[in-house]
């Protein structure tokens, strides 16, 4: 059921506005510090500073996974005009083990939301072979579908995202 309006990735738009409906079928572990990354919880600027710890599951050290992190809303939720902004971009990540074993092409850069509440999505696809990627000449209007297709990696295997604004943030998205 991942097109259901239950499926939180639905319920936050992040099917339709950056993947497209799939099964979720390799655990994905997202941490920063102590706070496990959930959909749709709330994370400020300070908790995101650092890189986080990535856990990609699976049974077999022959899978390898690509991980990308995107902004959606950048630079406003109300005028996403760098939608995506792509924050994070690592390839060749062995199953059962973490996002430092694998192949970082595009670093890790802080959350830092100006305006509004941001939605922060990691996705994981399983790459088919190890093969080169670029990385893109600028991280704003990032797509990750265009991205996908471009290296032949099918769907998402799994996603989560977290909301954050500034940390003297008020207001907000609602969702009905």
């Amino acid at each position: 059921m991942a097109g259901s309006s239950r499926n939180p990735l639905a319920v936050g738009r992040v099917i339709g506005d950056v993947i497209d409906p799939f099964e979720n079928s390799v655990p994905l572990r997202v941490t920063y510090g102590s706070r496990d990354v959930n959909n749709g919880c709330e994370l400020k600027p300070s908790h995101v500073g650092n890189q986080p710890r990535v856990n990609v599951g699976g049974n077999d050290l022959r899978n390898i996974y690509t991980l990308v992190l995107v902004d959606p809303d950048s630079p406003s939720p109300s005028n996403p005009t760098f939608r995506e902004y792509l924050h994070w971009l690592v390839t060749d990540i062995p199953a059962t083990t973490e996002v430092s074993f694998g192949n970082e092409i595009v670093s890790y850069e802080r959350p830092r939301p100006t305006s509004g509440i941001h939605r922060f999505v990691f996705i994981l696809f399983r790459q088919q072979c190890r093969q080169r990627v670029y990385a893109p000449g600028w991280r704003q209007n990032f797509n990750t579908r265009e991205f996908a297709e471009l290296y032949n990696l099918g769907s998402p295997v799994a996603a989560v995202f977290f909301n954050c604004q500034r940390e003297s943030g008020s207001g907000g998205r609602t969702f009905r």
